[in-house]
């Protein structure tokens, strides 16, 4: 198959709005339309259903005034409805120039729901056809319900083909409308449909409610379709469509069939449909998902180092990504290195070590460690160790209630000897300073050190499960020392500032 060329219709707009709670506004629907045609490359796009209502008929009227004034307009679609004049006057009101109309391709849809016969729908569809010719409009025609068509109709299925393609409609599309298909399936029923009409322009459209929908769209095309649907996310009626992304991928990489897609801008569409839509990207979706380029394990980022031994085809500059190697207990040594090395920061092999010790501490704990954080577990880590930890927390606790101050319990470690003090305080942390101070004044009678400033800081992004460092400046018999703590709670990443200081002056 190498070097065929396969055009895509996306349906975002009109099949991805049928997703439950999806609703695109006008501008976002234009929004959407200017970057598909514009940036991302597709063929076509469907952008709306005839009749909705004003709200999408404004859509339309925008999509269509823009796309006229670029160049665009034949490639811009909405679906429409065999029901005399009323869809197709709809559409070309709107300015656009191509009508997707619904036929019904089974005979069960027929029967019970239109309860005509098919020479009735074939007389009614013909009319449809003509009036839009008529106004200068070029018909494509779904063939509704078609995969139930071919396993129960087929005669059915071939006669309205037959008709179709004799009255001037343009792209024939077959739909997979209930996702009920295999690639099996599809190969064989779009090489008899293809053997039947070798001359006639087809268009599949599958649905993924067996999570199916990209194996069949790529069946399709291996069969000898050309002409093929996907969504944006994979959004769409029930389980959805075939996602985009994951289509140009496959076709290219196995296929190496030729499309017009600029696979950098996937993700930018991608970010931007899940936006509107509301429908968040799974952190695994492939191509566009937050973790699909993020090497965990260790080994992985070795093998990368030694000779790219844990690369694919799926680069993730050829999509607008770059490779990231995750922080966590299932970290290596050289994971470190690589976010290290995209930081700027350079360590030691003890220091590296000591890092990685202590992200692998972190992520026994569940916590989420990401490369904004790596700098302050660098500092955590690296600044201010002391030979040897003269006080020590064995425990503490700290709690808020609505109407009572904050109260602190702790036990601490000196000298080897413990002490244990309660105490309430202004604030979580105020109420353990109390406590320290109890243990330090008034039963050991030593001074405690001066603070002089409190700063708390986050990695940047504004991540709610961000780690946390607290930089406190402390007076020490006239000197000024800093003290870093780090953790995901703020109280806790003071605490620990809080108990370096105490070891640098018992150090002294």
């Amino acid at each position: 198959m190498r070097d065929v060329s396969v055009e895509i219709l996306d349906t975002t707009l009109r099949d991805g709005e049928q997703t439950s709670g999806v609703s695109f506004t006008p501008n976002e629907k234009l929004n959407v339309a200017r970057t598909l045609l514009q940036e991302v490359g597709v063929d076509r796009i469907e952008v709306a259903s005839a009749r909705v209502s004003d709200g999408e008929k404004r859509a339309v009227e925008l999509i269509c005034r823009w796309a006229k004034s670029v160049g665009k307009l034949d490639r811009v679609e909405v679906l429409g409805f065999v029901d005399g004049h009323l869809s197709v006057d709809w559409i070309n009101d709107c300015g656009c120039k191509t009508i997707d109309l619904l036929t019904k391709g089974s005979l069960n849809h027929l029967n019970y729901q239109l309860r005509k016969t098919p020479e009735e729908h074939f007389a009614d569809i013909k009319e449809c056809v003509e009036y839009a010719h008529s106004l200068g409009m070029t018909v494509n025609a779904y063939v509704e319900d078609w995969s139930n068509g071919m396993k129960t109709s087929l005669d059915y299925v071939y006669s309205l083909i037959e008709h179709l393609s004799s009255i001037g409609v343009k792209h024939i599309m077959l739909p997979d409308t209930l996702g009920i298909l295999n690639p099996l399936e599809v190969l064989e029923y779009i090489h008899k449909i293809l053997r039947r009409f070798p001359n006639v322009c087809f268009d599949f459209h599958a649905h993924n409610d067996y999570d199916l929908a990209i194996s069949n769209v790529l069946a399709a095309v291996l069969a000898g379709c050309r002409n093929i649907h996907a969504t944006i996310n994979g959004l769409g009626e029930r389980a959805g469509n075939a996602p985009l992304a994951s289509v140009q991928a496959i076709l290219k990489d196995h296929f190496q069939a030729k499309t017009t897609i600029v696979e950098s801008q996937l993700i930018k569409i991608s970010r931007l449909v899940e936006s509107y839509s509301g429908i968040s990207i799974p952190a695994n979706s492939p191509i566009v998902g937050d973790n699909v380029f993020t090497q965990v394990a260790g080994v992985h980022a070795d093998g990368d180092n030694k000779h790219h031994l844990y690369s694919n085809a799926l680069l993730p500059e050829r999509f607008g990504r770059i490779r990231e190697f995750a922080l966590g207990k299932s970290s290596g040594k050289a994971n470190i290195l690589k976010n290290l090395e995209a930081l700027g920061l350079e360590l030691t092999p003890e220091q590296t070590k000591r890092v990685t010790k202590r992200i692998v501490e972190l992520g026994d704990k569940k916590e989420i460690v990401t490369q904004e954080d790596l700098p302050y577990i660098v500092s955590d880590v690296l600044k201010h160790d002391t030979p040897e930890e003269k006080v020590r927390l064995v425990s503490f606790f700290v709690s808020t209630a609505y109407g009572l101050r904050p109260s602190a319990s702790l036990r601490l470690e000196v000298d080897g000897k413990e002490y244990e003090a309660h105490s309430t305080g202004d604030g979580q942390y105020d109420a353990f300073a109390s406590c320290i101070r109890q243990i330090y004044v008034e039963r050991l009678h030593r001074s405690m050190p001066e603070l002089v400033n409190y700063n708390v800081t986050i990695p940047p992004g504004g991540r709610t499960d961000a780690f946390v460092q607290t930089i406190i400046t402390w007076n020490v018999n006239g000197k000024e020392i800093r003290t870093r703590g780090f953790d995901a709670d703020q109280t806790e990443s003071a605490i620990k500032a809080t108990i370096k200081i105490l070891n640098i002056i018992e150090n002294k």
